[in-house]
């Protein structure tokens, strides 16, 4: 399994990057979890998005969703171009914005809860629900014998830990730094990070949706301090293979 840093800003992107995205490829099947701010273009510089099988938004915050405008007439156009023969499904929470994510025959929405199980491809997700102030859900991807999960935003709630338990890589949201309190906004800090890696047994900590101030570097300290496993701050278009 591989996994794509698309963009990893927490709110808006910096020039030139992107807010929250990530592709997660496995036998030729490509699966775009997220799509916020500049995610549709920093995509083709990875690969065409004809090319992508399935997308997945985890809550409709514009820094999670709001290039799936962008990607629905990317399809469109590519549909009509003849290069894609297929509408694109579009796996996403029932709320307000759900209805848009059919667009003509070019995508469609697949709603998801805390109970449901998804098989897309060679990749089998589940769902914890967040706290956070719109339904939000943290992802699991099984595939084969690796295990990788997301927290997306979230504050931090104990049964975070028995869901993510034995990831091999756990992509933690770090908004804030040690001495902050992200719990009213529906967001971690950098302790917070380190202790769910830490008590969830998980094998490798990247740090992503990074806040626009403050040295970065400081997240990677505070988390350590509280997790004894390999810790990294995500990167543009970084690629991780488990």
């Amino acid at each position: 399994m591989k996994i794509t840093i698309i963009g990893h800003w927490g709110g808006f992107p910096k020039a030139g990057e992107a807010t929250s995205g990530y592709l997660i490829e496995h036998d030729n099947y490509k699966l775009l979890l997220e799509c916020g701010s500049g995610v549709v273009n920093s995509l083709q510089k990875v690969t065409d998005i004809k090319y992508i099988d399935a997308a997945l938004i985890t809550h409709y915050h514009y820094d999670h969703c709001c290039d799936i405008g962008p990607l629905q007439y990317a399809r469109q156009i590519k549909t009509q171009l003849g290069e894609i023969n297929k509408p694109l499904p579009i796996y996403a929470p029932e709320g307000e914005f759900f209805k848009l994510l059919k667009w003509e025959d070019y995508t469609y929405g697949v709603s998801f809860n805390a109970d449901s199980n998804i098989v897309l491809g060679p990749f089998e997700i589940s769902f914890i629900k967040n706290v956070h102030p719109v339904e939000a859900y943290s992802v699991k991807i099984r595939c084969g014998d690796k295990i990788f999960s997301f927290t997306s935003d979230t504050s931090y709630f104990k049964n975070l830990t028995e869901f993510f338990d034995g990831s091999d890589l756990l992509i933690c949201e770090c908004s804030f730094y040690a001495d902050m309190d992200g719990t009213k906004t529906g967001h971690l800090n950098s302790s917070q990070a380190g202790m769910l890696a830490e008590n969830a047994n998980v094998k490798k900590l990247i740090l992503t949706h990074l806040p626009h101030f403050g040295d970065l570097n400081d997240l990677l300290v505070q988390a350590k301090a509280h997790y004894s496993g390999d810790t990294e701050l995500a990167s543009y278009l970084m690629e991780i293979n488990l």
